[in-house]
């Protein structure tokens, strides 16, 4: 620790006094100055011991004591040493009650001791603290970078430096989720500051933020330097970092940051090899994608999984999606094969995995920011995902998850799952502006027919093609005779041109009907 007023009273060559403010001698001392000049506060930063013999004070004026005391402690003066012996035999009584009401430290330096000494002794303490405190961040580089190179996580890191500070730290995601923490009861304190590091995140790395109070100070750092931080690292101590613990903390950043680097790698390496194993699926040759997996992706092809394909239009959104379901992944332990095609991705995912449900998770929250005007196509990203599938179905699968791709972006959902469209009816797909304009082109002869007053025939055709042609059935649903039902019908193939004998007709008439049917409640 720096050198302090204690310290230097108790140099035993400095044969110093107290004299006043003997309660705070704790005060530490960054320099020691000195000056006769009548108001020196202009020329001081603080902390300093300002060494006088009052050539140029009143120092037996009370009130221009008083001035000139308040001025010191207002500019954050360590203390006053008055040399007797050169202008006074004795500190004047005038700045020595001054000193006593502003609880300035007041020493006493005697006419043997001189300024030099003291400023020499403030100087070597300084520089031995300096030199402890380099010395200290060296060891600490040494205990971290040993346990970096162990290659057992980051807790052991992890723990070296919340010993190093004093104090606890933890490690965070690209999510913001809590990675691990020392000791083990900081990860409750860690969690509380997801946001924190959510915001931190957005920033270019390196970047850093202070956060919470005097009693609990956390500085939290991002990891990595290129466009998105790969990660966070959070400090919490009691008080500011000293030089020491600062040298810690900037080593544990760059450890962690060369571990997140050489993982990029490693990834790229894995996502090549993934790259692979989804080719062989997809040609149909699943034994020969099960030598390929070997042991990273092996477990993943023993087990149902789901396939699914991100596409979007906002790179940011993109790398917080695959990001997420990383992290999911790796928090679970779960295989993860994940191959980028252009500008979207193919993801094979365990089912009912925490990657599949972080994906889910993140698409729910992405619909629930805002509603979207054009679709999908203008939000940050689109997801098909197929039903589950083992290795022997991946080529379909491939097909399910593009299907449901297409609905997403044709909704503007951020993921459908193909189970709700197989489930589901083929209605929905009918709100498309191509099948809209289709229905109107072959229907609009009919509705301007009917809005001159000259019958219903739209009306009528819905009732005969939902009778399957029964004249009777139909007819009886709309309360006219079979005859008059025939005659509409005559007058339909007249306007239309088209004969309802032919099933293609009736099929196309009827899908118009009900893309119309479809339209009608958004545009009300």
């Amino acid at each position: 620790m720096p050198p302090t007023l204690a310290s230097l009273v108790q140099h035993s060559a400095l044969k110093l006094t107290v004299r006043a403010g003997a309660d705070r001698l704790d005060t530490p001392v960054r320099w020691a100055h000195a000056s006769e000049l009548a108001d020196p506060v202009p020329y001081m930063d603080g902390g300093e011991l300002l060494l006088v013999t009052a050539t140029n004070l009143d120092a037996e004026n009370a009130e221009s004591m008083r001035r000139y005391v308040r001025r010191l402690a207002g500019a954050g003066v360590a203390g006053v040493g008055f040399a007797v012996g050169v202008n006074y035999d004795a500190i004047p009584a005038a700045l020595l009650e001054a000193a006593e009401e502003a609880g300035l430290p007041l020493l006493e330096v005697p006419r043997r001791t001189p300024f030099l000494a003291i400023s020499k002794a403030v100087s070597a303490a300084i520089a031995a603290d300096q030199y402890r405190a380099v010395t200290a961040g060296f060891e600490a580089q040494r205990e971290l970078t040993k346990a970096a190179l162990a290659g057992d996580g980051p807790a052991d890191l992890l723990a070296r430096l919340a010993a190093h500070i004093d104090g606890w730290a933890a490690l965070y995601d690209t999510s913001g989720a809590v990675l691990a923490a020392a000791p083990d009861w900081a990860a409750r304190r860690a969690a509380r500051l997801t946001p924190d590091v959510e915001r931190l995140r957005d920033r270019p790395a390196p970047a850093s933020v202070v956060v919470g109070d005097s009693e609990d100070r956390v500085e939290l750092q991002s990891l990595g330097t290129g466009r998105r931080a790969r990660g966070a690292l959070a400090v919490g101590t009691g008080a500011a970092l000293g030089t020491a613990e600062r040298y810690a903390v900037h080593s544990a950043v760059a450890l962690l940051t060369l571990t997140t680097a050489r993982s990029r790698s490693l990834q790229g390496a894995e996502q090549r090899l993934g790259a692979a194993v989804l080719r062989m699926l997809l040609a149909g040759q699943p034994d020969h994608a099960r030598a390929v997996a070997g042991d990273l992706y092996g477990g993943l092809l023993d087990a149902p999984f789901r396939l699914l394909i991100a596409e979007a239009a906002a790179p940011a959104g993109f790398d917080l999606l695959t990001e997420t379901m990383e992290a999911a992944a790796a928090r679970s332990g779960e295989a993860l094969l994940m191959v980028p095609e252009g500008e979207r991705v193919v993801v094979l995912a365990a089912d009912g995995g925490t990657a599949v449900a972080a994906c889910a998770s993140y698409a729910e929250a992405q619909d629930d920011r805002a509603p979207r005007e054009g679709g999908a196509e203008d939000s940050d990203v689109v997801v098909g995902l197929s039903a589950p599938c083992g290795p022997i179905a991946v080529s379909a699968a491939y097909k399910q998850a593009e299907q449901a791709l297409s609905v997403a972006r044709r909704r503007g959902r951020a993921l459908v799952e193909h189970e709700e469209l197989a489930a589901g009816s083929v209605l929905p797909l009918l709100a498309d502006d191509a099948v809209r304009a289709f229905a109107d082109g072959m229907l609009r002869a009919l509705y301007e027919h009917d809005a001159k007053g000259r019958g219903d025939l739209v009306a009528s055709l819905r009732a005969w093609l939902s009778r399957h042609g029964q004249w009777d059935a139909a007819a009886a649903d709309l309360g006219v005779h079979r005859h008059t039902l025939r005659y509409r019908m005559r007058r339909v193939e007249e306007i239309l041109g088209r004969s309802l004998d032919d099933p293609d007709v009736r099929m196309e008439l009827w899908l118009a009907l009900k893309a119309t049917e479809a339209a009608a409640p958004a545009e009300n």
